[in-house]
């Protein structure tokens, strides 16, 4: 590709841009990863153009034609060159267009605005990235289903504080995140309704002096509307803060997950070892395996944070319509769309070769103390005031620090006169098989929300299919009829 003019759109200016400020003022470096998109709503509108008699039709197929090879040549060089020279994606294939079909070429912004154009653009690999996201999600929710299923019949010790609390079948505790991450899925889904309006046709604020076929555009695009408010469509980039906000949440649950599998996989707990694909060792010290890719899961969670906050302080304070500060909307959200992927299937792979130690466990949960509720619950059941029996058990834990079964009756006898009229059989067992509630960690209630959120998984995994067949593809929408 020939190098080009820095601007398509500076005759207003006697002077050339300082070579400081073209470095400054280019995304090309953060845009050119928008050239499908570009390419494909240019088609889209060129086409609009011509059918609607605002260009000739004969200069509509040239523009098509020739960004069809546009969009070839860039597939075959790699991408566009990360090259500042050029002020942005728009220039760049703008420029290669003209030189493939002469002055044709120069119609193709007719109607159009870089405002309307980059918005479109941005919208349009937003429901990709979007779809992207949520196949990412429930491949990371395939993965804890799995291991729900395996492990239905392990037990731990439930936490709270991070201190032993009751226990708790550990595929319990696998479904809590396939729980968070059917709401990651949720605010996707949500996100994408908003994502997917059109704003092609809104000029640069206020509209076009033509008579455009914007509901045409969008059916070609994919779009289920077409934007109600020019001013609001060039400027909007609410759907970009929402997806940064979903994917920071998606952050904030696999930095959780993580964080426990880290502490898990320590010595202290040793509740599971990772797979050595998925550690590393230490440079001084030979006996250790670090959970390296948790703690970089962990540590990743900052970014999409931090790229939220960074957009809405840049939001904050602009008015009406395009500002050039809304170039900065970008790196930040297209990184941590790039981490939340990786993240996802990272986590996914680490949880499918993890080893569960069993035995860990089982030590673990004979802890008596995991079962003091257990206790404080048979004396309710037996008509002693749920706080009273709180305070009994209480005592019992003071004194004798869990050690229920090696008591005498007449030791019992102090606590509680009903103690004293036997013990309950407690074990970790009973425990969980009692809490046989909705939602509860009993064997019947997992069973059967394993099976709801696999249904859930399918269905989630058939309108994702669905909705990827609505996205447009340059070689489908080139391949047109005309």
């Amino acid at each position: 590709m020939a190098d080009g003019p820095h601007k398509l759109y500076g005759s207003r200016f006697a002077k050339a841009t300082s070579a400081s400020v073209e470095g400054f003022n280019a995304s090309l470096p953060i845009d050119r990863r928008l050239y499908e998109e570009d390419i494909a709503a240019s088609i889209a509108h060129a086409r609009m153009l011509g059918r609607r008699g605002i260009i000739p039709p004969d200069d509509a197929r040239a523009i098509v034609n020739g960004l069809a090879q546009v969009h070839r040549e860039l597939v075959a060089g790699g991408g566009p060159p990360a090259d500042a020279s050029w002020e942005d994606i728009h220039t760049l294939v703008e420029v290669r267009l003209r030189e493939l079909v002469g002055s044709a070429g120069g119609r193709l912004h007719t109607a159009r605005s870089r405002n309307d154009q980059v918005a479109t653009d941005l919208r349009l690999w937003s429901r990709r990235a979007l779809c992207d996201g949520i196949a990412a999600v429930l491949g990371l929710q395939a993965a804890l289903l799995q291991r729900a299923e395996d492990d239905r019949g392990l037990i731990l010790p439930g936490y709270t504080h991070l201190q032993r609390a009751q226990p708790v079948l550990l595929a319990h505790h696998w479904l809590a995140y396939v729980e968070m991450l059917s709401r990651d899925i949720g605010r996707l889904d949500d996100c994408y309704a908003r994502v997917d309006v059109l704003p092609l046709g809104s000029g640069a604020l206020a509209g076009a002096p033509y008579p455009l076929d914007r509901d045409f555009v969008a059916e070609l695009l994919g779009f289920t509307r077409v934007s109600a408010n020019s001013l609001d469509a060039v400027s909007d980039r609410d759907f970009v803060v929402e997806h940064l906000a979903a994917l920071a949440l998606i952050a904030v649950h696999l930095s959780r997950l993580a964080e426990e599998l880290v502490v898990w996989s320590s010595a202290e707990f040793g509740f599971v070892e990772m797979d050595d694909a998925y550690a590393t060792g230490s440079s001084i010290m030979p006996q250790k395996k670090n959970s390296d890719v948790a703690e970089l899961v962990r540590g990743k969670s900052g970014r999409p944070v931090g790229a939220l906050v960074a957009l809405l302080v840049t939001l904050k304070g602009l008015p009406l319509a395009y500002n050039k500060d809304l170039q900065e909307d970008k790196e930040g959200y297209f990184r941590s769309a790039d981490d939340s992927r990786d993240c996802l299937q990272l986590t996914a792979e680490m949880l499918a070769t993890l080893r569960v130690r069993p035995e860990r466990l089982r030590a673990a949960v004979s802890d008596p103390l995991l079962l003091a509720t257990d206790l404080a619950d048979h004396l309710t059941r037996l008509g002693v005031p749920f706080r009273q029996a709180h305070d009994t058990v209480g005592a019992l834990v003071r004194d004798y620090q869990g050690r229920f079964a090696d008591l005498s009756s007449e030791q019992l006898a102090v606590y509680s006169p009903r103690l004293a009229e036997g013990m309950p059989s407690l074990s970790p067992r009973a425990s969980v098989r009692s809490r046989d509630v909705p939602g509860g960690t009993a064997p019947r209630q997992v069973a059967v929300a394993l099976r709801r959120a696999r249904r859930r998984h399918t269905a989630d995994a058939v309108r994702l299919d669905a909705r990827r067949r609505t996205l447009p593809s340059v070689q489908a929408l080139a391949a047109l009829p005309w």
